[in-house]
């Protein structure tokens, strides 16, 4: 049996050490989703949690994949409560349409530090972003990515937390008005039940048109006529 991985601290407590006056960690969730927002979160965690080590809330912080959606929202409120700021943005999927995802990425993560902004300095800031790609920089002085950051840096599980039930949220609020396609058990990723709805309604306002999806799945719909 593997062990679940705990995020500490270690390279938030390094960044802080080598001159950075405050540490963001970043992650974003939707981007493989056929439908609905992306969502970029970012936190900060207070000084004392980095230096001396977690505990409370921050504690349970795991890759938030590997944690049942009822506990997420069981932990939101009391991360987010422990964290000194944290905020999230969104691009929309017209606009993930209109500007394409690595467009529609940096706009996410703009309007979430942009956010950040109204109760933290961010002047003197690194980022630790998941993943390979840096989305943020040049908004933030300094970026360090991370792969398996969600799983390994304790800001960035933050951060990853929180979107994820931002967005869930968000989704789950569409499938009462959209109810054909799921949106509240597949939060607009792909799955066979999605598809099928896909094939039998085509997609709905929340869905990303220009994804590869409509065509495979709903080649009629570019036509209007069903095959």
């Amino acid at each position: 049996m593997s062990r679940t991985l705990r995020p500490d601290t270690s390279i938030e407590r390094a960044l802080l050490d080598d001159g950075a006056r405050t540490v963001v960690g970043v992650d974003e969730v939707g981007k493989g989703a056929w439908a609905g927002p992306l969502v970029v979160g970012v936190a900060v965690l207070p000084v004392a949690a980095v230096v001396d080590g977690l505990d409370g809330a921050l504690a349970g912080l795991r890759d938030s994949k590997t944690i049942a959606e009822p506990r997420r929202e069981a932990m939101f409120a009391p991360v987010a409560a422990a964290c000194a700021a944290w905020a999230t943005g969104a691009a929309t999927n017209r606009e993930c349409d209109e500007l394409g995802m690595s467009a529609a990425q940096r706009l996410a993560a703009a309007r979430a530090l942009d956010a950040l902004r109204d109760t933290i300095d961010l002047d003197g800031a690194a980022a630790i972003v998941d993943g390979r790609w840096d989305f943020v920089g040049p908004l933030v002085d300094r970026v360090t990515t991370v792969v398996g950051g969600d799983a390994r840096c304790a800001s960035v599980s933050a951060a990853a937390l929180l979107s994820k039930v931002v967005r869930d949220r968000s989704m789950r609020a569409l499938a009462d008005d959209l109810p054909h396609w799921s949106f509240a058990s597949n939060k607009g990723y792909p799955c066979p039940r999605h598809r099928t709805a896909l094939g039998a309604h085509g997609p709905s306002a929340a869905h990303r048109t220009s994804w590869s999806f409509v065509e495979s799945v709903v080649p009629w719909f570019a036509t209007g006529v069903r095959s």
